[in-house]
């Protein structure tokens, strides 16, 4: 299978990325450059919107059943555009010290409620949880759902929605929950997946590391897709852990795979180069770029937000 480059300009910290099928247009984040991003990738032709501060995720809304806009996980709370470019109303305060921490990884779960995790910069404690929020009722409210992590990634929901994937980067671990969508409840966490952590002095180029679990999608048949940060690759792994297939990447740091097109076989993926070497971007100059490439069985559609 091939990689096509179907975003040129590169962003920095390219994330959460999704498929409009109302819209034909695919959306994305650029969490260092503090933007909204979306193509249309049959055109060409690429938006983005400045945010008043860094974006770690966004899902797609619906409001009485009729697309409205987005939600947005921005450093210091969850908030509403109800159109493209329009005012940001906050639905929930973060719950963490916005000068610590922010939120990172999310999207909504097949219910319509909005998950974001958030990510603890200094990095040297545990400190990072996953909270849902639910805009359905009278008022919306954050709810802590898990914990014990440093920078929220992967989170993904099974086809049946039984099952909660949530991934610890720097831990190099994938957990999983079993999960009851009606009542909104984890039960019997246990490691999805894990890997060996980065030897000491690896250098990008290097052999012996294969990089770490960072944003995830999942297939209709409950194939989870993984992007290796610093790994140079995506993985397709089985609904019990096992390696189903490596795809090398054009990008040293692939961040986040989503699916799309009408029969949702289509791949995209984004990717990184912030703050990445000199020699590495001479090797990977895409870096930051969005790709796809096609698949044989379709994906999960994106979930939106309801309220």
């Amino acid at each position: 299978m091939t990689w096509h480059t179907v975003v040129t300009e590169p962003s920095e910290l390219g994330e959460s990325p999704f498929w409009h099928p109302d819209e034909q247009l695919l959306y994305w984040v650029d969490i260092a450059a503090r933007q909204i991003c979306r193509a249309n990738v049959f055109m060409g032709t690429r938006e983005s919107w400045t945010m008043p501060s860094e974006p770690g995720c966004i899902a797609p809304a619906k409001t009485e059943g009729q697309a409205s806009g987005l939600v947005i996980a921005l450093r210091g709370g969850i908030y509403r555009a109800r159109q493209w470019g329009g005012a940001l109303e906050l639905l929930a305060p973060a719950r963490h010290d916005p000068a610590t921490t922010r939120f990172n990884d999310g999207k909504a779960d097949p219910q319509g409620r909005f998950w974001a995790g958030t990510i603890y910069e200094p990095r040297d404690a545990a400190r990072a949880q996953l909270f849902s929020l639910d805009g359905r009722g009278p008022a919306p409210a954050l709810e802590l759902k898990a914990g014990h992590a440093t920078t929220a990634n992967g989170l993904a929901w099974s086809p049946d929605a039984g099952t909660l994937y949530w991934t610890d980067t720097p831990s190099h671990t994938i957990r999983a929950w079993d999960w009851d969508a009606a009542t909104n409840l984890l039960s019997r966490e246990r490691v999805f997946c894990q890997w060996p952590g980065k030897p000491e002095g690896w250098q990008p180029g290097m052999a012996g590391y294969g990089g770490r679990p960072d944003g995830a999608a999942v297939d209709v048949q409950g194939n989870y897709y993984v992007a290796m940060y610093e790994g140079a690759r995506l993985l397709k792994l089985s609904p019990t852990g096992a390696l189903l297939a490596e795809f090398a990447v054009p990008a040293q740091c692939p961040t986040m795979p989503c699916f799309g097109g009408n029969d949702l076989k289509t791949l995209y993926l984004t990717s990184a180069r912030q703050g990445r070497p000199a020699r590495e971007l001479q090797i990977y100059p895409q870096s930051g770029c969005v790709f796809s490439m096609q698949v044989e069985v379709p994906g999960l559609p994106v979930n939106f937000f309801k309220d």
